[in-house]
């Protein structure tokens, strides 16, 4: 199911980032954000589940260790480095991008070949898929799953990003320089 933009953001990924920056700011990485773990009540308000992966963290201090979902999985954590709680930010943008296209931005037939194709991390929007995509969509996903994690957006900037404090509505690439 393809989403538009403002029932991505509204619906679903203002709330999603509000609940990761919620967990960040008190030191906790979930470190398995994807679509299993996003649920709804019956007022339709989002809350992300199941933490069993999570791990606490200092301010400017790293995580180990393989965890995760395959087509969620930051590059960093596939390769065994350390790892910042960035990495929810990058499974956050690969369900934005799903919403988007209906389509995985790094995909493969086995976890083997999609581990490689993130760790590649050559991200792309089809044009026949990105079409009707606004270009201030496409920046904050750039930034959600940019591969140098220096440049990689935190939750707080995701958050201030004029894709979803406009709900998603379609901005020009001026409104975000």
């Amino acid at each position: 199911m393809i989403f538009s933009e403002s029932e991505a953001c509204v619906s679903v990924m203002n709330p999603l980032m509000e609940a990761i920056a919620h967990c960040h700011r008190r030191g906790v990485a979930h470190r398995d954000i994807k679509p299993d773990n996003i649920l709804f009540d019956t007022r339709n308000i989002l809350k992300l589940a199941d933490f069993g992966s999570a791990d606490c963290f200092h301010q400017g201090g790293f995580m180990r260790g393989i965890v995760g979902t395959p087509y969620y999985v930051a590059p960093e954590v596939i390769s065994g480095r350390d790892y910042t709680e960035k990495i929810d930010i990058w499974s956050a943008g690969v369900i934005l991008y799903i919403m988007l296209s209906g389509i995985p931005p790094f995909y493969g037939d086995s976890a083997t070949e999609i581990f490689e194709a993130i760790i590649r991390g050559n991200l792309r929007f089809p044009t026949r898929i990105f079409h009707f995509v606004s270009s201030s969509a496409k920046h904050l996903l750039r930034r959600m799953l940019c591969k140098d994690v220096s440049k990689r957006f935190t939750a707080e900037q995701v958050l201030r990003h004029p894709w979803i404090t406009s709900g998603g509505e379609t901005r020009s690439m001026t409104d975000l320089t």
